[in-house]
Parts: structure tokens; sequence; C-alpha cells
């Protein structure tokens, strides 16, 4: 499995024109496996986390409550 996520959108602006990002030389952007989205300008990245438990859910009460 590959460790670079691939975005299908921005989630700035919506748009799917993206590009793999390598900032300059001269650039003071420190971001690796970073995306530039060619729409609204902006660099941003993507990073999984893992996943999250389920939330447990009580069953909805019959109505039917012991006095």
């Amino acid at each position: 499995m590959s460790g670079r996520v691939v975005p299908y959108h921005c989630p700035y602006c919506g748009e799917e024109d993206l590009r793999p990002y390598a900032p300059d030389a001269d650039s003071d952007v420190d971001i690796k496996g970073g995306w530039h989205c060619a729409d609204c300008t902006r660099v941003f990245a993507v990073k999984y986390h893992g996943m999250a438990a389920a939330p447990i859910i009580a069953p909805p009460s019959t109505g039917d409550q012991p006095e």
C-alpha cells in the first residue's frame, strides 16, 4: 500500500485540478507530499490518522418503563 493519499477534490474550493507540490528552493513552505490546487493556488497536505472505533448506540426504549 502506498503511503501517499491521493485527493480527488481541493478541500478549499472543490476543484479537481490538483498536482503534486514540489516547493521551490527559495520557498518558505515546508510541506512534504503536498498538493497544489491550480484553481485557488492553495497548497495542502492530506494525512491519514487511522480509524476510530464505531460509536456504541443504545437501542431505543420501547416505552414500557417499570414504575
